[in-house]
């Protein structure tokens, strides 16, 4: 399965037919967006990118494009989330795909709100899980985490002088508990399975005019790693510099 997460900014509004090209170029299975909150605008892009099932509701930032058939799929707002979690179950025995989208800023403060909000996540995935005897099944995490990994460079100086002011506030640098959250919690970066080296390999999705931060993610549990055959920040067609302030995350997983 092919699957692209993909902040589209702001809904996409008067961007369709540039996030269906770039959505397009990736040739994905199935795609988790966020700040997807105009179904008009993600209908569109279904139909011009050829997805025949798609899923959007006003005002939730999660959203999907799928090529299979999605057996079931529904939002949940667990406690202390800003944003809706997405699931979705598809047909052909493919993973379970939860899409999400964590609050912004950068802050020791924010950090702090965002691994509570992440908490919230992660234990009403488990609990259902559990629930329905799947707690050890192949599954997936995509999304804007608006976090930064452990062990990965941080230059605040191309950031707008009051991300910056917050950042020295916070110590000078940004709080990593978010990412290494789910790292304890038995969860692999999909990045850095295939791309171990941060030097050389640093992933950054955000922003498209001049990345220099990784946001976006793909997790699936570590016992299931050697299934992330590849992963991508798909900077291509050109459009996708303009389209939205993210570039879209590709990952490749096998069935087996």
């Amino acid at each position: 399965m092919r699957l692209l997460t993909y902040n589209i900014r702001e809904g996409g509004v008067g961007r369709a037919e540039q996030i269906a090209e770039v959505i397009r170029a990736a040739a994905p299975d199935v795609v988790a967006l966020q700040e997807a909150r105009h179904p008009a605008v993600i209908e569109r892009i279904a139909a011009l990118a050829g997805f025949p099932f798609w899923g959007s509701r006003p005002l939730h930032s999660t959203g999907f494009l799928s090529r299979v058939p999605v057996l079931e799929h529904g939002w949940r707002r667990p406690p202390r989330t800003r944003h809706a979690l997405l699931e979705l179950s598809l047909a052909d025995g493919l993973p379970r795909v939860f899409v999400l989208h964590l609050r912004a800023w950068f802050s020791k403060w924010s950090e702090q709100r965002r691994a509570r909000e992440l908490r919230g996540l992660l234990d009403g995935i488990q609990d259902q899980l559990v629930r329905e005897q799947h707690a050890f099944a192949f599954h997936v995490l995509a999304g804007d985490f608006n976090a930064l990994a452990p062990g990965e460079r941080f230059d605040s100086s191309p950031m707008p002088a009051w991300i910056r002011g917050m950042v020295w506030l916070s110590g000078r640098d940004i709080a990593r508990s978010t990412i290494e959250m789910m790292r304890a919690d038995g969860y692999a970066d999909a990045w850095r399975a295939v791309h171990p080296d941060s030097e050389q390999e640093p992933g950054y999705t955000f922003p498209v005019w001049n990345p220099h931060v990784r946001l976006d993610y793909v997790f699936t549990p570590a016992a299931y790693a050697t299934r992330v055959t590849a992963c991508e920040v798909r900077r291509a067609p050109e459009v996708a510099r303009t389209a939205s302030d993210h570039f879209p995350l590709l990952v490749e997983l096998s069935d087996a």
